[in-house]
């Protein structure tokens, strides 16, 4: 069996650790911090003396040597060239949110431990110094308003048990006024369509209730936008996955990410079910009311 190897990077403070420990949990053989120079003598240990070991995961943070971060699609397309099936996961969040967790933890951010920056600037410069990753990653996750089970969840669903040379399909609602989700390959703007919040009525309901679904189905200009964002997905997924890609993420974005997007979604992972093996849906917005809820709940 060919080895297959995850390489786990991204911004400090994002979870990395916790995706990592999650591979492990689904059998990866797991190793913290590797330098990316030694992508190659670390396959060329385990296939000559831990073969049973095809199942690696590693992860590679920004204290490597600036050159070496620069190298690594070189590493990337080394290993690629002697059949080992790789895939890179890079985790993200927003600056702001990154802040949060170090003051609430009081951690050191690894930048500041040598240089005089400011926590604010470390978290910034990473960003930077881990570009040459981030563009190659097969998968982004942002996990700005994820919680570590949520996390933990998507790692076994996404990475652990996704099949080689499989597509992922993910289809994600969110809300314009939280911004646009850094993990989307694509975005489509469903502002333009009639808004369910405006009628008292619907104000509390989402988009998977049969009141909403009801209203919005009712106008023509909804029915034309899913139409529409059908033919252009249909026209151009046998593109993405000429590329090789094994993961897709399709963001459907409204005013709250509520109503129409929370709709829209479910209406296209319903589509595309039948054409592709694995499909998921999320719904950014739907999370963050449902995490705060039980949050008030559990203190009260």
């Amino acid at each position: 069996m060919a080895m297959e190897l995850v390489i786990v990077s991204g911004r400090s403070g994002s979870g990395k650790s916790i995706a990592l420990q999650a591979l492990e949990d689904q059998g990866f053989y797991a190793i913290d911090n590797l330098p990316a120079m030694l992508l190659s003598a670390l396959i060329d240990e385990l296939e000559a003396g831990s073969p049973h070991r095809n199942r690696v995961a590693v992860s590679i943070d920004a204290r490597n040597l600036p050159s070496e971060l620069e190298r690594f699609p070189e590493h990337l397309e080394a290993l690629s060239t002697r059949g080992i099936h790789c895939r890179v996961v890079y985790l993200t969040a927003d600056s702001r949110v990154l802040l949060e967790r170090y003051a609430g933890t009081r951690r050191r951010h690894p930048l500041t431990r040598e240089t005089q920056m400011t926590l604010a600037e470390a978290i910034e410069a990473e960003h930077v110094f881990l570009s040459p990753i981030r563009n190659t990653a097969d998968l982004v996750i942002d996990t700005s308003s994820q919680s570590v089970h949520d996390l933990r969840r998507r790692i076994a669903e996404q990475v652990a048990r996704h099949a080689v040379n499989e597509l992922t399909l993910t289809f994600e609602s969110f809300g314009f006024k939280r911004g646009v989700p850094l993990d989307a390959d694509m975005v489509f703007d469903v502002r333009c369509l009639p808004n369910p919040y405006w009628d008292p009525r619907y104000r509390t309901q989402t988009g998977q209730d049969s009141d909403v679904i009801a209203f919005l189905e009712a106008h023509d200009e909804v029915k034309a936008m899913f139409d529409d964002i059908c033919q252009w997905l249909e026209r151009w997924m046998p593109s993405y996955l000429a590329s090789h890609r094994s993961y897709l993420t399709v963001a459907i974005g409204c005013t709250g990410g509520q109503h129409r997007s929370v709709y829209l979604t479910e209406q296209l992972g319903e589509h595309f079910a039948g054409q592709f093996p694995a499909v998921r849906i999320r719904h950014r917005e739907l999370t963050i009311q449902r995490a705060v809820s039980e949050a008030g709940d559990a203190s009260a």
